[in-house]
């Protein structure tokens, strides 16, 4: 199962999107995990870490397929490995079915990444630490379709967002408006997506949230998603 070539462009502009984070699902049971939300979902979201680049240990390129055979949505594999790793990294998660690849502006080989997964037929993506400045990114904004930026510590779950993540977003949405380039970017919220949080960082620009515990854990998943798709942006 696969996306439309065109998923990117046909994703909706009206709304906020829900970019739905496997890391949250039971992966016991992923594929009726991915079938029970699937309607509702805009893009899944696939953390995929080394252990080293990130504390955690996360995601292998058969959990991807799996999904890929589950859900015809845009799988999203957000890539947290270390410079040495990476380029083998990239080619894996394509064949297992990755239509979008996100790779970290820290890494030093970002640009050969990018490069590979151009040359794959894939969408590119860049992450963004906390610690790294929104404008190291600029560079690269002619070459990418989505740009997310972490409002969290990288790999560990249920942290606080931090501060600096509204005002770094409304750095990125004006870097963005602002460029040359006339290509698409998506510009995503992720770590720290809850209900007290989700309407700040919606308003300072967030075009999509990595959503975990809060869309699979809520008691009323439609409601929620409801919820989600009404999030007025800034006026």
């Amino acid at each position: 199962m696969k996306p439309d070539t065109n998923w990117l462009g046909a994703l909706p502009t009206d709304r906020l999107l829900a970019e739905m984070s496997l890391w949250s699902a039971d992966l016991g049971s992923l594929t009726a995990e991915i079938r029970r939300v699937d309607a509702l979902t805009d893009i899944y979201h696939i953390d995929v870490a080394d252990g080293h680049f990130s504390p955690a240990l996360l995601f292998f390129p058969d959990l991807v397929a799996v999904s890929r055979k589950t859900s015809a949505k845009p799988l999203h594999v957000h890539l947290m490995a270390t410079d040495d790793i990476l380029l083998d990294q990239i080619k894996q998660f394509a064949e297992a079915g990755a239509d979008l690849i996100s790779v970290h502006a820290e890494n030093g080989n970002i640009s050969e990444a990018l490069d590979l997964i151009d040359q794959l037929g894939l969408v590119s993506g860049i992450v963004l630490q906390l610690q790294t400045a929104v404008k190291d990114v600029e560079p690269h904004l002619g070459r990418i379709s989505m740009l997310t930026l972490l409002g969290t510590r990288i790999g560990v779950k249920g942290q606080d967002l931090d501060e600096q993540a509204c005002p770094r977003l409304q750095e990125a949405k004006a870097m963005i408006a602002a460029r040359s380039s006339t290509n698409r970017i998506v510009l995503a919220a992720d770590g720290g997506i809850r209900e007290h949080t989700v309407p700040s960082l919606r308003r300072a620009g967030a075009e999509t949230v990595v959503m975990g515990s809060l869309a699979f854990n809520a008691e009323d998943f439609d409601k929620r998603m409801a919820w989600i798709h009404a999030q007025p942006r800034e006026a």
